[in-house]
């Protein structure tokens, strides 16, 4: 306000005065259709300390007071200020001690103190008319005109609201608030940022409002003397309302006679039954104390702490900060550990969801379908949870039917691989047919190997309430690593060879490990469906629930590092054939390895011992008619041979084990004909079983 100029300006007719910012005189000379003699330009700093004559109330002077809020930037830079009916209004008043009378009432209506014209008149409809004409007999209304501008709406109603000081309770918190940052340092949030921003809200906060004008709630216990500013509440007054409440609830406060609300040493004291003084005051308390006092209930005792508290960002200065603060204040501690703050859910174009505006997904619709379920099909529970979960629930998140049908076809693809699983361990009893993991297929192994890290992964993620990264982990390792990978691989040892053998049972071993994994992993997000899958698990016992038997279970042996460097050498070499012959059955060929002789062959050597073969690990791995592993070039290669060349580099004992090699993938069509049992091509002839296949049909 120091650097706004201001004009004093005289009309040339009728000799008044008037303050005007200097760049508005052509507009205002214009609109009252007159001259105007500018007489001097002066700054806000000239203005201070003077004073201004009240339009109605001519004995009654207003001061000149300088206000940060007050700019050149809207209007003249000067603004009436009225101390009761806004928070800017009412910081000036209380820095300059003006008075905060409020002239309006509960109703809306102005009060006696506003003068018999204007009593019990509503502020907002004919009280507005009776302003002006009194405006107009002190011949002090210059111009009359309808303007739209900025004014404040309630949000339900959307009617108008009129902004009043009100006498309320308030808790000073400026002792408190020291104490609660410095022990919000030992409480995680997650996301950090949400940290600061609860400090932040408290920083602006010197007091904490707890009272409240509704007709339900918990009333605050305070009696109010008749006729005098006195009030009554002390610790005989609060043991005796105690004792009423727990035995008939708060109710007994509105539902009681007053001198039954008192305990009777006290009654005597304040007039007795007959003559009593004092009232029940009519306010109650903020619900946010309420819900913010809720620790004392779940956690009894002064030593207990939740572990976690989880609510939206709007709690922030809500029901985090009254918990933290009431807690405080009583026992000197945070009542939480850990604190989740979550954002809101928007519709599919990104727009806040109102009842006003209909567009309010409801989550009963999206489970069971609405009444037209063409428009609204019914998704299920497990779908919306999905949903959730996967969603970055930290900030806004959009949903609409692409969110929810993509959520669905997610969980359609689980419920294939689950499908997969549990048809494969039907004739599979772990107790009897499992097998040690050192005498499994080193693929098998692999996959524990990959389905322990998964599971510590998971867990970790639990940990830090990151259900999106729970999902992505699912999803790499249901789609990349068993559908894409594993399952392809292991379906003809399933399907092929005897039901007791210990190939086939050695990859039920691991399918079974998975399966168990997989449910209890997706089980806090998809409750129903772990259910449903424990329900058909052939060999588990009673309980048959996920939530009754535990969390995830690995076994340390399951971790082998080394492993990885078979089966990425071995997978490298695999993407090489498959790569070159796009869209074709890799069964059709056949595959010769050449590496050089060094690591890399002991350890593609570990997956067949034998020169060339239909049945070993490598060759299931390759899923060709047959693997050749050479450690020098073949002579005589077929003319239709393509050839392969490439380099891989072993790393073990975290870099102290370090070789490259080279090696060559030479694929060639085969010679023999198709099984027509395992659909290999590994028979002598169209019409004759494989050796494989023979020696399993032969030995039933």
């Amino acid at each position: 306000m120091p650097d706004a100029k201001y004009a004093l300006v005289k009309c040339s007719t009728s000799g008044e005065l008037y303050i005007l910012a200097e760049d508005k005189v052509t507009f205002v000379a214009s609109a009252l259709k007159t001259t105007y003699e500018v007489i001097s330009t002066f700054s806000g700093a000239d203005l201070e300390n003077g004073t201004c004559s009240h339009p109605l109330l001519p004995d009654k002077v207003s001061p000149l007071l300088p206000a940060n809020h007050v700019t050149m930037t809207k209007g003249t830079g000067l603004v009436h200020t009225a101390p009761a009916h806004g928070m800017e209004d009412y910081s000036v008043a209380s820095q300059h001690n003006l008075s905060t009378d409020c002239l309006v009432d509960e109703d809306g209506v102005f009060t006696a103190a506003a003068g018999p014209e204007l009593q019990n008149k509503a502020v907002l409809d004919e009280g507005t008319d009776v302003v002006i004409k009194m405006l107009q007999a002190s011949k002090n209304l210059l111009l009359e005109e309808k303007l739209e501008h900025s004014y404040p709406y309630d949000w339900r109603t959307k009617k108008p609201v009129v902004i009043r000081a009100s006498k309320q309770w308030f808790v000073n918190i400026s002792e408190l608030k020291a104490t609660a940052k410095e022990l919000l340092k030992k409480v995680k949030f997650i996301p950090g940022s949400a940290q600061n921003a609860m400090v932040e809200m408290m920083d602006r906060r010197p007091y904490w409002c707890i009272s409240r004008q509704r007709v339900w709630g918990v009333p605050i216990p305070v009696f109010h003397h008749k006729t005098k500013d006195e009030f009554l509440i002390n610790s005989q007054t609060i043991e005796h309302l105690a004792k009423l409440v727990e035995e008939h609830g708060s109710d007994v406060w509105w539902t009681l006679p007053p001198e039954q609300l008192l305990p009777k040493e006290v009654l005597s004291q304040v007039g007795g039954p007959d003559a009593l003084e004092y009232e029940p005051g009519r306010d109650i308390l903020d619900i946010w104390f309420d819900s913010g006092t809720s620790w004392a209930c779940v956690l009894p005792g002064t030593d207990q702490t939740a572990d976690l508290y989880l609510e939206g960002k709007d709690q922030l200065g809500g029901w985090f900060q009254s918990s933290l603060l009431t807690s405080v204040a009583v026992r000197k501690r945070a009542p939480f550990k850990t604190v989740v703050v979550h954002g809101f859910t928007l519709g599919e174009k990104g727009e806040k969801m109102s009842k006003s505006l209909g567009n309010v997904i409801d989550p009963d619709v999206v489970i069971n379908g609405g009444k037209d379920q063409s428009k609204e099909p019914p998704y299920g529970a497990d779908v919306l949870r999905w949903w959730v979960a996967e969603s970055n629930v930290f900030a806004e998140v959009t949903l609409g039917p692409s969110a929810l049908n993509a959520a669905r076809e997610d969980i359609s693809k689980l419920r294939n691989t689950l499908r997969f699983l549990l048809g494969n361990v039907a004739d599979f009893n772990p107790e009897t047919d499992s097998v040690p993991v050192d005498k499994m297929y080193v693929v098998d192994q692999y996959v524990l190997h990959l389905l322990q890290g998964l599971a510590r992964k998971i867990d970790d993620s639990y940990k830090q309430y990151d259900f999106g990264k729970v999902i992505r982990l699912l999803q790499a390792f249901y789609t990349r690593e068993l559908s894409n990978f594993y399952f392809s691989i292991i379906k003809d040892r399933l399907y092929c060879e005897k039901a007791s053998d210990p190939k086939r049972r050695s990859c039920q071993t691991a399918l079974a490990e998975i399966l168990d994994v997989l449910a209890r992993s997706f089980a806090p997000i998809l409750p129903h469906l772990a259910e449903e899958v424990f329900q058909h698990v052939p060999y588990i016992q009673e309980p048959k629930s996920v939530f009754r038997t535990g969390w995830t279970t690995t076994s340390s042996v399951w971790k082998k590092p080394g492993l990885e460097e078979a089966m990425e050498s071995a997978c490298a070499m695999r993407d090489s054939f498959l790569g070159s012959i796009p869209g074709k059955n890799a069964a059709e060929y056949q595959v010769t390895i050449v590496i050089e002789p060094g690591l890399l062959f002991e350890i593609i050597e570990m997956l067949q011992s034998e020169e060339t073969s239909s049945t070993s690990q490598l060759n299931e791995l390759m899923m060709a008619s047959q693997t050749t592993l050479l450690s020098q070039d073949a002579p005589n290669m077929p003319a239709d041979t393509t050839e392969l060349k490439g380099t891989f580099l072993i790393n073990l004992e975290g870099g102290d084990i370090r070789e490259e090699s080279e090696y060559k993938v030479i694929v060639t069509p085969t010679t023999k004909e198709k099984c027509p049992r395992c659909w290999k091509f590994t028979a002598e002839s169209s019409n004759t079983l494989c050796p494989r296949c023979a020696d399993v049909v032969g030995g039933k």
